[in-house]
């Protein structure tokens, strides 16, 4: 018998699947009158299923104009896996987006271990005590540039 995680996760699959398109905006207050549960509902599925080892990345903002937005990432693989993982950084990125990207690169043997150790220490170093919000767009920024840096030291 499936579970109300289930039904939510197959409903926001779907949308996904319906729109065409790799990223969903919607309010997670909709989700939750739909599904008739509490918002913290809603954030359990999203950070149980809808997760980078999942192939999503979500960005939320909480509060009465908040959203969800979830991003499904498409799959690459080689050399051509640099450039989507730098084009996948815009303005801002999670930590969780990070560290997906770190591990795809990982895996696909594009960047050595210790490369991705250090990208992986030195945004946490910066990024740690800074404000969610520019914490986001600092991330962003030291990831292109160390990217840039590691694979030109290949």
């Amino acid at each position: 018998m499936a579970t109300l995680a289930d039904h939510i996760e197959n409903y926001l699959k779907r949308l996904l699947s319906e729109m065409g398109q790799d990223t969903l905006h919607i309010r997670r207050t909709d989700l939750a009158e739909r599904f008739q549960c509490v918002p913290s509902q809603i954030n359990y599925v999203l950070k149980t299923r809808f997760t980078a080892k999942h192939g999503y990345i979500v960005e939320s903002r909480r509060g009465g104009g908040g959203y969800i937005r979830i991003t499904r990432l498409q799959p690459v693989e080689g050399e051509q896996l640099i450039s989507w993982a730098y084009n996948q950084v815009g303005r801002t990125v999670s930590k969780e987006g990070i560290e997906y990207l770190l591990a795809r690169l990982e895996d696909a043997k594009v960047l050595e271990a210790e490369q991705i150790r250090l990208i992986r220490a030195v945004i946490d170093q910066e990024t740690r005590l800074l404000e969610p919000s520019i914490a986001g767009m600092v991330r962003a920024a030291l990831f292109r540039a160390l990217l840039v840096v590691s694979v030109g030291s290949r």
